[in-house]
C-alpha cells in the first residue's frame, strides 16, 4: 500500500543552530490526513475516490481506512514535536539577543566613564592643577636664576645646569617634577647628581620688549612677540620673554609665578638701583617681569606709552634686563629687542656687556615700524650709562636730519646683527628706498644685514576644522561646513538666511581714513542684493543711521568669538590693507576660505610696486597674484560669472599656510643661523 504522508517528513527533523551558514530552508509539501470520522484536516494528501463496487474494493477501503486512523495521529504528534522544537530554538535567539544587549550597554557605559575621565584630565591640565614638560623645564630654570641671586651657586655652575636641562628638556621633567617643592639646596643636589649632558639643540632666545599677548597689548608688538615665541618653541627653540611690570598686568594665566627672594640691581642716573625680579611660565613660555623699586613710577601709570620720559622709563628697563641676565649667568644665542623702546640694549651691549661673560650673544632688532624713532639730546645717552660723545657720530646714533640729537632707533639698526622689518606687503628695496621715515641712508649702509618678514597668525586657535566657535568644521577638501557657517550667521544677525546670498565681512582696527570710500562701495553693492557685516567701528555710526539697509549689520564692540563665525560665513573680507599686523585680517581670511578684497586696491597699488625681489615675501606675491588688484565689484562679478574658478582660487588659497609657523617663523630662524657664524 502507497504511503499517503511524504516520505521526507516521515521521521523527526533535526534543527541546526541558529548562526548555521550553510542552513538551508526546508521545502515545504501540501500535507492533508483524515481524523478518526474520515473528514480531512488538511495535514495529508488525499487519494482519488474509487469507483469499484465489488468486495475487494470494500476490504481494501476498509484497510485504508484503518490505516489512516493510525498514521495521521503520529504524523501529528512528530509536527507538534517540530513546533516545540522552533519554540525552543526562537527562545533561545531572544536570550542571546538579550544578552549582547546588555555587553553592549556596559561597553558603552565603560567606554563613557573612561571618556569623562579624559576630559577630567584635560580640564585638570588646562587649568593649571597638571603641568606640561616645558612648564616643568621652565621653573627648574626659573629656579636656578634664583639660586644664582641667593650665592647658592656661581653663575658657571648656573650655566652648566641651565644646559642640563635644556640639553635634557625631554626626560628633565620625568626625574623633577616631585622635587620641585623641595628648598633651593635640596633641588641642587638632585640636579648636580644629574648628570651627563647631551649636545644642545635649537637656539636660546630672550626677547627683551614692552610687550606681550594676553599681558599688555597695545599695538602688532604683542601678538607679534606671543605669535613667534610660540611658533619657535614648537620648532625646538627655547624662548623666554623680559617686560616690565606694569601695574596694570593681570598674571593669573601665569604658572608658577614666583619672587625671586633676592634683589636684583642695575645701573641708572650714577647709581644702583633695586629691582623685584617675577618669574613664571606662559603657555610654555618662559616670562620675566621687572619692577623697579626707586623708580617705581615708571610703569604704574594708566598708559604704556606717550610720555614725555618714555625715553628714562625704557633705558631704564633695557639697562636692568641686561643686569639681570648677566647676573643670573644665562648665555643666550640671541638678544631679540623690539622698536626704539628697547633699541637702546644694542649699543649698551656692545659697549659694556659682550666683555663681561656674553661673548657669544648676538643681538636681533625687529622694527614693526619704522616711522617711530625716538630723539633724544646726546647727554641723557649717560643715564644708562653710554657715552654720549662716542655715540653722538653719524655712523652710529646721530640722527641723520636733526644731527644735534642721536635717535634711538637708529642705535638699534647700527648695533644690531640682524635686522627684521616687518612688512607683509613691501619688498626690502621699496622699504630702503622709500619708506625708512627719514632713516634711507642708514638702511642703505646696513642692507646686508636687513631681512623683511610678513605677520602671521595663530594657527591653533584659527582653523577652520578645528575652531571650537564654528557650528560646523570645514577645510578645502570638504567646503560644506562653511555653507553651514553662513546661515548659522545670517540667522544669528537677523539677515535673510540664504547660503546663495554674497556675504561680505569687514573687521577692521581703524576705519577713519577709508569710512568715505567704505560708504561708496557698500552703497553700489547693496544695490546688488550683497549682505555686509560691519564689526567694532565706531566710525560707521553715523553711516549705519544713514544707510538704514535690511541687508547690513554693525557690531559696535570686537566680539572674538563671533569675528570667528564672521571670518567662516563671509564669501569675502574687506581690508584696509594687506599688512594687518594687528588683526591679521588678510591672512585669516585666507585660512577661512573667504577672499581678502582691499576696499581701495588703487591706494595699495600692488602692480606699482611688487617686483618680486629677494626682499619680497611669499604672502605679497600670492595676494598680487590673486585677490590683491581686485576691486569689491570686479570680485563680485568672478563670483557671479566663473563660480568654479573662483572656486578654485579659495580651495587654493585655503591650502596656503601664511602662519607664525611658516614664513615668519622661517625668516628669524634663517637669522638666527646667521647670526651663529659672525
Amino acid at each position: 500500500m502507497k504511503s499517503l504522508i511524504n516520505p521526507s517528513i516521515s521521521s523527526p527533523l533535526h534543527f541546526s543552530k541558529p548562526n548555521s551558514r550553510n542552513q538551508k530552508p526546508l521545502k515545504t509539501h501540501q500535507l492533508c490526513c483524515f481524523r478518526k470520522n474520515g473528514e480531512v484536516n488538511g495535514l495529508s494528501k488525499p487519494t482519488s475516490r474509487m469507483e469499484s463496487g465489488g468486495h475487494d474494493n470494500a476490504e481494501m477501503s476498509q484497510k485504508q481506512s484503518l490505516s489512516s486512523n493510525v498514521e495521521p495521529e503520529m504524523k501529528h504528534n512528530d509536527i507538534w514535536g517540530l513546533f516545540r522544537e522552533a519554540q525552543q530554538n526562537i527562545l533561545y535567539l531572544n536570550k542571546q539577543r538579550l544578552r549582547a544587549v546588555e555587553e553592549l550597554n556596559k561597553a558603552n557605559q565603560e567606554k563613557q566613564l573612561l571618556l569623562d575621565k579624559i576630559l577630567q584630565f584635560e580640564a585638570e591640565n588646562h587649568g593649571g592643577s597638571g603641568k606640561d614638560k616645558l612648564s616643568i623645564c621652565w621653573e627648574l630654570l626659573h629656579r636656578i636664576d634664583s639660586m644664582v641671586f641667593t650665592g647658592l651657586i656661581n653663575t658657571g655652575e648656573a650655566s652648566d645646569l641651565r644646559k642640563l636641562v635644556l640639553d635634557y628638556k625631554v626626560s628633565v621633567p620625568d626625574v623633577f617634577t616631585d622635587t620641585l617643592q623641595k628648598r633651593d639646596a635640596e633641588l641642587l643636589a638632585e640636579l648636580r647628581h644629574f648628570s651627563n649632558r647631551s649636545k644642545k639643540s635649537g637656539y636660546h632666545i630672550i626677547h627683551i620688549c614692552t610687550e606681550m599677548e594676553p599681558f599688555v597689548s597695545v599695538g602688532s608688538l604683542a601678538s607679534y612677540v606671543s605669535g613667534l615665541s610660540s611658533a619657535l618653541q614648537r620648532n625646538g627653540h627655547l624662548v623666554e620673554v623680559i617686560l616690565p611690570k606694569y601695574a596694570s598686568l593681570d598674571l593669573d594665566g601665569v604658572q608658577g609665578l614666583r619672587e625671586i627672594e633676592a634683589e636684583s640691581y642695575s645701573y641708572f642716573n650714577g647709581q644702583l638701583h633695586g629691582n623685584k625680579i617675577w618669574t613664571g611660565v606662559f603657555s610654555g613660555i618662559g616670562v620675566t617681569f621687572i619692577q623697579p623699586l626707586y623708580y617705581s613710577s615708571f610703569f604704574s601709570r594708566e598708559r604704556v606709552y606717550g610720555y614725555s620720559d618714555d625715553f628714562e622709563r625704557f633705558s631704564y628697563f633695557s639697562r636692568a634686563s641686561l643686569d639681570y641676565i648677566l647676573k643670573s649667568g644665562k648665555q643666550p644665542d640671541v638678544l631679540h629687542i623690539h622698536n626704539w623702546e628697547t633699541s637702546i640694549v644694542g649699543p649698551l651691549f656692545w659697549d659694556i656687556f659682550v666683555k663681561q661673560g656674553l661673548g657669544s650673544t648676538r643681538i636681533l632688532l625687529t622694527c614693526q615700524n619704522l616711522d617711530s624713532q625716538c630723539l633724544e639730546h646726546p647727554d641723557k645717552l649717560a643715564l644708562c650709562g653710554l657715552d654720549p660723545v662716542r655715540l653722538h657720530r653719524p655712523d652710529r646714533l646721530q640722527d641723520n636730519n636733526k644731527t644735534h640729537l642721536v635717535n634711538i632707533l637708529k642705535g638699534g639698526l647700527v648695533y644690531s646683527n640682524k635686522a627684521v622689518i616687518m612688512s607683509s606687503i613691501h619688498s626690502k628695496g621699496r622699504i630702503v628706498r622709500s619708506l625708512a621715515h627719514g632713516l634711507e641712508s642708514t638702511l642703505a649702509v646696513h642692507q646686508d644685514k636687513l631681512l623683511v618678514a610678513p605677520t602671521g597668525f595663530e594657527n591653533s586657535t584659527w582653523d577652520p576644522s578645528n575652531d571650537k566657535f564654528l557650528p560646523e568644521n570645514f577645510c578645502a577638501e570638504d567646503l560644506k561646513g562653511k555653507t553651514v557657517c553662513k546661515v548659522s550667521l545670517q540667522q544669528q544677525l537677523g539677515l535673510s538666511k540664504n547660503a546663495s546670498t554674497i556675504l561680505v565681512g569687514c573687521i577692521f582696527s581703524d576705519l577713519s581714513d577709508v569710512v568715505e570710500n567704505m560708504k561708496a562701495v557698500v552703497r553700489d553693492a547693496s544695490m546688488r542684493g550683497i549682505q555686509f557685516i560691519f564689526m567694532g567701528n565706531r566710525a560707521l555710526a553715523s553711516f549705519q543711521e544713514e544707510l538704514k539697509d535690511g541687508n547690513v549689520r554693525f557690531i559696535d564692540s570686537h566680539d572674538d568669538d563671533l569675528s570667528h563665525l564672521i571670518f567662516a560665513g563671509s564669501d569675502i573680507m574687506l581690508c584696509q590693507s594687506f599688512h594687518d599686523p594687528v588683526l591679521q585680517v588678510p591672512q585669516k581670511a585666507l585660512k577661512y576660505g573667504a577672499a581678502p578684497i582691499a576696499v581701495n586696491p588703487d591706494a595699495i597699488g600692488f602692480r606699482h610696486f611688487v617686483d618680486f625681489d629677494h626682499g619680497t615675501s611669499k604672502f605679497s606675491q600670492f595676494i598680487s597674484s590673486t585677490f590683491g588688484n581686485m576691486s569689491l565689484s570686479q570680485a563680485l562679478d568672478e563670483i557671479k560669472n566663473n563660480p568654479s574658478n573662483w572656486k578654485r582660487r579659495i580651495m587654493d588659497a585655503m591650502t596656503q599656510d601664511f602662519s607664525w609657523d611658516a614664513e615668519c617663523c622661517h625668516i628669524h630662524v634663517s637669522a638666527y643661523s646667521a647670526l651663529e657664524n659672525l
